[in-house]
């Protein structure tokens, strides 16, 4: 993926993301197909705000690599040093987030799938980015596995072909060396037939 699709692609993550969570409530009704009453909003102490969220993925899209590198190593951090739902949900964001170099969809995937299913620590704004997110490195990851199926289909195609012409090579120059050495005999025998002959006429 090139950087400009990546960039293109993380951005419409966050937009969507962000328009889920202007009404996070509502958001996670419509992703997880639930309709609790428009009031009941899940609070847990002491999670991030969307805010934070959202101001750390749009900085690592827009920073340069140093800024990656570090809201990387922060999130990476804090997920093995206090390892909960929250930090691991910042940490799958951030590998979810194309354009970086450590960007990983598929341990942003199992890390995402392992959030969710830890919902009930979640807000209500955490559960729309994990869902959001993970729907997204899915389809990154599909696309993924079938490129590279066929490219080792197109591989083990290519290697067919050049052990067949491998093989053709070999049988042809099998071939002439077959056919050097009949030459060959063929030429001894003539030779010695004209000798025979050359002894006979002298004889005469």
């Amino acid at each position: 993926m090139t950087s400009r699709c990546a960039r293109i692609v993380t951005i419409a993550l966050i937009v969507s993301i962000s328009s889920g969570c202007a009404t996070a409530g509502k958001a996670s009704d419509w992703l997880t197909g639930k309709s609790p009453p428009e009031n009941e909003e899940h609070v847990v102490l002491g999670a991030p705000s969307a805010d934070e969220y959202l101001r750390e993925l749009n900085d690592l899209v827009t920073g340069d690599p140093n800024k990656q590198a570090d809201i990387f190593a922060d999130a990476s951090s804090a997920a093995r040093l206090t390892p909960n739902p929250s930090t691991n949900l910042r940490l799958g964001l951030v590998l979810a987030t194309p354009g970086h170099p450590e960007a990983d969809p598929v341990q942003a995937q199992s890390l995402l799938a392992g959030v969710l299913a830890e919902s009930e620590l979640l807000t209500s704004a955490e559960i729309a980015f994990a869902t959001i997110a993970l729907n997204s490195v899915d389809s990154v990851n599909v696309a993924n596995s079938r490129a590279a199926r066929l490219q080792e289909s197109t591989s083990r195609t290519a290697r067919n072909e050049e052990q067949a012409i491998s093989q053709r090579l070999a049988t042809a120059e099998a071939d002439n060396a077959r056919l050097r050495e009949e030459l060959a005999e063929a030429e001894q025998k003539l030779e010695a037939i004209t000798s025979i002959e050359r002894s006979i006429r002298e004889q005469e």
